[in-house]
């Protein structure tokens, strides 16, 4: 972060981060959920490189569980889409279950976050 910023800048602009970073997960976990309203999952990629990239930035501040907690929502979840991929191949209906299931556990981790970081609460580690 810049030199000259003091804490409470950094903390507004860490949070606002934040914000877009969930707006973009939520748009894509919406997405899923809902027949017919896939989102880009670029939009993912993207909030998931910001989080990458700034999360050294957090260091330090109840912030910095945030971070974490997006890119492990992410990893999680594109880990068990894949793990759960074969299920489409034998039959599409455990595979659509079982991705409605990710998508609604994935679109939970994004609204319990955001409204943690509204709070101003850390996320659990």
């Amino acid at each position: 972060m810049n030199e000259g910023m003091d804490s409470g800048e950094r903390d507004r602009s860490l949070k606002t981060l934040g914000t877009v970073s969930y707006v973009l997960h939520l748009i894509v976990a919406v997405g899923a959920v809902l027949p017919g309203v896939q989102a880009s999952v670029v939009l993912l990629i993207i909030a998931f490189i910001l989080d990458l990239v700034k999360k050294d930035e957090a260091a330090g501040t109840w912030q910095a569980s945030h971070f974490s907690w997006r890119i492990r929502s992410v990893l999680w979840a594109g880990g068990l889409y894949l793990v759960t991929l074969p299920l489409w191949f034998l039959l599409v209906l455990p595979g659509y279950i079982a991705w409605i299931l990710i998508s609604i556990w994935f679109l939970y981790r994004v609204i319990r976050g955001w409204l943690n970081l509204n709070s101003q609460q850390p996320m659990p580690t």
